[in-house]
């Protein structure tokens, strides 16, 4: 992570820096989550230092209002600031003043009264089952290099085989194989591991590119590899996503990540159970995962609404 740029007075900085080295060694949380709340943070800092008319001291903020939270929402949200983001930004603030209350430098009363906006409720968007079967077919692939098509073919089965995020497909390493390659072991988020079986379409997959790609990583480097031969790079699976999304006359919401909603959807709707689909998936809560009872049941009043002769 980038050295962070704070406005705020020395004593401020101080414990900024020290709040996010505690985000990422101690919390886990990932480099980009660390670096979005600090870019939220420093957003608030300097709303309070024309407020202040100064950078805010640490006594500034020992006993902040709803009020002065409230305030610096809607000047955001007159920006044009969406309610995901204004709900972010509100959980670093948060956090932050409660890394200074552990100190006894702060009070976050304040910031724990202040509601954050209603987030809008959105369905994720899988693709169905003919469509996804069709993205992750290796003669589908638009690459002429076969060993590229083939690598687009094994991340693509991952992501919906197996329910991976784009991020842990391509970190994925030969070590992460077992040898009975029955099952992959997966560091998710917040470095949390877990073990999700291997669908022997992935495992073919897998062998395949493996068996052509040009390139031999070592068994604890990224196991997919760029066309020069460093780490593959989540940008390029996107990229060939778009083109295939084309090719295939798939919708704008065909994505990879839309994949990793395909999975749990169609799992539900073979009578997967939601306890089961949460550890796959590697969700923290249940309640993350319970989006997808309401997929399954938007598409159960779609068929309903089709075949029922008095619908």
């Amino acid at each position: 992570m980038q050295q962070p740029l704070v406005i705020g007075a020395p004593d401020v900085m101080k414990e900024q820096q020290n709040w996010l080295r505690q985000l990422v060694e101690e919390r886990r949380l990932s480099p980009r989550t660390a670096e979005a709340y600090e870019r939220d943070l420093r957003q608030f800092l300097g709303f309070l230092t024309l407020h202040l008319g100064g950078p805010p001291k640490i006594a500034d903020l020992a006993d902040l209002r709803p009020l002065e939270l409230r305030a610096f929402m809607a000047e955001r949200r007159r920006g044009g600031a969406g309610a995901r983001s204004l709900g972010r930004g509100l959980a670093g603030i948060r956090s932050f003043l409660r890394h200074l209350e552990r100190k006894g430098m702060a009070n976050a009363a304040g910031a724990s009264a202040t509601r954050a906006p209603r987030q809008p409720k959105s369905l994720p968007k899988p693709l169905s089952e003919r469509d996804a079967v069709r993205v992750v077919d290796a003669d589908q692939q638009l690459s002429e290099e076969p060993w590229i098509a083939a690598r687009g073919a094994a991340v693509l089965t991952l992501l919906y085989g197996c329910g991976l995020r784009i991020s842990e497909a391509l970190s994925l390493t030969v070590r992460d194989l077992p040898g009975d390659g029955e099952s992959l072991r997966i560091t998710g988020k917040g470095g949390k591991t877990r073990i999700v079986p291997l669908l022997p379409a992935a495992r073919q997959a897998i062998a395949s590119y493996l068996r052509l790609c040009p390139f031999q990583p070592g068994a604890d480097e990224p196991m997919f590899r760029g066309a020069r031969g460093g780490p593959l790079q989540p940008a390029i699976v996107q990229k060939e996503m778009r083109r295939l999304r084309g090719a295939l006359d798939l919708p704008d919401t065909a994505t990879p990540h839309a994949l990793r909603h395909s999975f749990a959807t169609h799992l539900l709707a073979g009578g997967g159970d939601l306890r089961t689909i949460q550890e796959l998936l590697g969700h923290a809560s249940l309640s993350t995962t319970q989006v997808y009872t309401g997929v399954d049941s938007r598409r159960l009043i779609d068929i309903y609404d089709r075949a029922h002769p008095r619908a």
